[in-house]
């Protein structure tokens, strides 16, 4: 298997694969000279290529684990490099686009299968790559109705084999998900962040677990989140105007001193946040 531009999901990938068998050799493609150099004394990968292209050659499976704005063009570079009935998949957490346009770059070369497993962090860098990072974690798999039986089988099961629970769902619905669970949180912190910012700033040396745990992916990198909200901002947006209804709603409620539908709210939140499955061990 095949692995390009790997950050921690893509190093956590060849980790996981490594440890689990899913893979007989690998080998990594980065885009810096400097990153492909530290590359090669990592235990978990057979060989590091030069170019993508390279990389890309003679895989039976390759994982694209570039930012979403850059996975399509990665497709269409190696696509006329992959052999005849070769899959490739992605970790991109927008898919409409993705899917839509990396299934046309292979045409009927190859075959795209959409992935995204919910195991990020607000830390980067393959550095942080762990084996256990999909362990109990959703992966969202993201077929077209055109895409190959086969390929989609072998992408659910390798991900199976990394410890992942697979949802299979279609790329347009997948992003109204994400948009509500994923990326709508992450704006929230980070809008918070850069309000308290214009606050006092010696209050934040105040702030007890609460803060910290409201905004810790506001940590995240401000420009990978920017391609990805870029790529997905339709569904955010209406996950937006949708929270904003419901803030306004508190808003009018506390105001009102109606403190019964404050409660109200209070504990329809506690009770959501009380079913949430228990975190991965």
């Amino acid at each position: 298997m095949t692995i390009l531009a790997p950050g921690l999901l893509g190093a956590s990938v060849a980790r996981a694969a490594r440890e689990h068998g899913a893979a007989r050799r690998i080998v990594i493609w980065a885009r810096r000279p400097e990153t492909r150099l530290a590359l090669r004394d990592q235990p978990w990968c057979n060989a590091v290529a030069d170019t993508a292209t390279e990389a890309a050659r003679e895989a039976s499976l390759v994982v694209v684990a570039a930012p979403v704005d850059q996975i399509v063009p990665l497709v269409r570079q190696i696509a006329p490099a992959l052999s005849p009935g070769a899959i490739v998949t992605d970790v991109g957490s927008v898919k409409g686009e993705i899917v839509r346009f990396g299934t046309a770059a292979l045409e009927s070369r190859a075959h795209f299968v959409g992935s995204h497993p919910m195991a990020g962090s607000e830390k980067t860098g393959w550095e942080h790559g762990s084996a256990r990072l999909f362990v109990h974690r959703t992966c969202f798999v993201t077929p077209r109705p055109e895409t190959d039986a086969r390929a989609l089988e072998t992408v659910a099961a390798f991900w199976q084999t990394l410890g992942a629970e697979v949802v299979t769902v279609g790329a347009d619905a997948h992003d109204e998900i994400v948009a509500h669970i994923s990326h709508l949180p992450q704006v929230l912190a980070s809008t918070l962040c850069s309000f308290l910012a214009q606050k006092n700033l010696g209050w934040r040396n105040h702030a007890g677990g609460g803060l910290r745990d409201t905004t810790r992916i506001a940590g995240s990198d401000p420009h990978l989140w920017r391609t990805i909200l870029e790529q997905n901002r339709d569904e955010v947006l209406r996950a937006l105007r949708q929270y904003q209804d419901e803030l306004h709603a508190f808003q009018v409620a506390l105001a009102n001193r109606d403190y019964v539908e404050v409660t109200a709210r209070l504990e329809r939140g506690r009770a959501y946040r009380a079913q949430f499955r228990p975190p991965p061990p």
